[in-house]
């Protein structure tokens, strides 16, 4: 495992690229950043507004743009920049998680307050069930068919309802390292082709042994992008036009809007060291552990990459951050996922020790998997 010399992304995150001076392509895109012109993206990007207020006119619409939202603190930085700042109307679209928090709620709650109109789609969940096993089972995943609705949702809406316009917020490949950054960082479509959705037929989520056909996993399914493009519906990523997105800038923004984090549960079995990330399902934690034991690294890497990057830690300060986060996981949460997969914590660990990498793992004498590397340093 190779560290990117810049911030501490191991080479182990899957379709990660780095340079020859063994820099992340994230770190690349962050130094990019210097060098764009954003008076012209600002003025790039109200041009698409006024567009997008022209086609709601010609199409006989209601709406300007669908923004696909989980009530997190980026979706609400999305909602509120394109009402306040770009004068559109949005539709709001989410997508819930079936064990969805009590802090999720509240933060649809309170986005919806800020004066939007909402659509919640809530799929089957005896087949979200379903599809939850079978990937973790099958690999290791308890939440990426979810992941398939929280995208697709948005995309479908706008095709239904002929809406020209579909706003995201931060484009992945990007901000992950798994995108040259010469690719096109506008085009939200792409998230069709990243990580968890690169596969995003969602008849590959099931199999003759399920008894699913293609009618149960609809809202699991994107729209066929060719022909959402000859309709004439734009997808864009905000932040390639917003030079104010930020992890922080955003989470800030939103709680002065109302929007809550989790101030109770301790850090370290919540696997990060921010309160104001991954909020609308527990299953995220276990899932972030099971990642952790998977390929190196976890949330706290993710958040500190993003610190480092942005110029809020240094490299050896989020050295410490990630030993002392990254990975955890609390014993609630590990019963929570067991209790929503219908399998005992014994299953559980039996599954995950399948799919963790001895090469970077060891079991110690109490039976838990203890990292051989050190945070930071290449490791062979």
């Amino acid at each position: 495992m190779k560290y990117c010399k810049k911030c501490l992304q191991p080479d182990t995150r899957p379709e990660i690229i780095f340079n020859h001076d063994q820099v992340c392509y994230a770190c690349c895109y962050e130094e990019s950043k210097k060098e764009i012109d954003w008076d012209l993206r600002e003025k790039e990007l109200k041009d698409i507004a006024k567009k997008a207020k022209e086609e709601r006119k010609k199409r006989n619409g209601s709406y300007d743009c669908v923004i696909g939202v989980s009530g997190g603190k980026d979706s609400t930085f999305q909602a509120v920049y394109a009402k306040e700042k770009l004068g559109l109307r949005p539709l709001l679209v989410n997508c819930a998680p079936d064990e969805i928090t009590d802090i999720g709620r509240k933060n649809l709650d309170n986005l919806s307050n800020l004066g939007f109109d909402m659509i919640s789609i809530k799929p089957n969940p005896n087949i979200a069930k379903q599809l939850a096993r079978k990937t973790f089972f099958e690999r290791g995943n308890i939440v990426a068919a979810s992941e398939y609705c929280l995208w697709s949702s948005a995309y479908i809406i706008a095709d239904k309802f002929n809406i020209s316009l579909v706003i995201q917020g931060e484009n992945g490949g990007l901000t992950l390292g798994t995108s040259d950054t010469s690719e096109a960082a506008e085009d939200a479509f792409s998230a069709a082709r990243q990580n968890t959705l690169k596969q995003s037929d969602a008849l590959g989520l099931i199999d003759g042994e399920d008894n699913l056909s293609a009618e149960d996993v609809y809202f699991y399914q994107f729209p066929n992008i060719e022909e959402m493009r000859k309709k004439g519906i734009q997808a864009i990523y905000l932040q390639y036009y917003v030079k104010e997105w930020s992890q922080v800038g955003n989470a800030d923004f939103s709680i002065a809007r109302g929007f809550l984090g989790n101030m109770t549960d301790d850090l370290h079995d919540l696997g990060r060291y921010r309160r104001f990330t991954a909020l609308d399902t527990d299953l995220s934690v276990a899932n972030q552990m099971i990642k952790y034991l998977k390929f190196g690294f976890g949330f706290a890497t993710d958040e500190a990459c993003y610190d480092i990057r942005e110029g809020r830690l240094s490299r050896e300060d989020a050295v410490w951050y990630i030993k002392e986060y990254d990975g955890k996981c609390g014993d609630k949460f590990i019963k929570a996922a067991c209790e929503y997969l219908s399998i005992t914590e014994k299953e559980f660990w039996d599954v995950v020790d399948k799919y963790v990498n001895r090469d970077l793992f060891e079991k110690n004498e109490s039976g838990h998997w203890t990292p051989k590397f050190e945070v930071g340093i290449d490791f062979d």
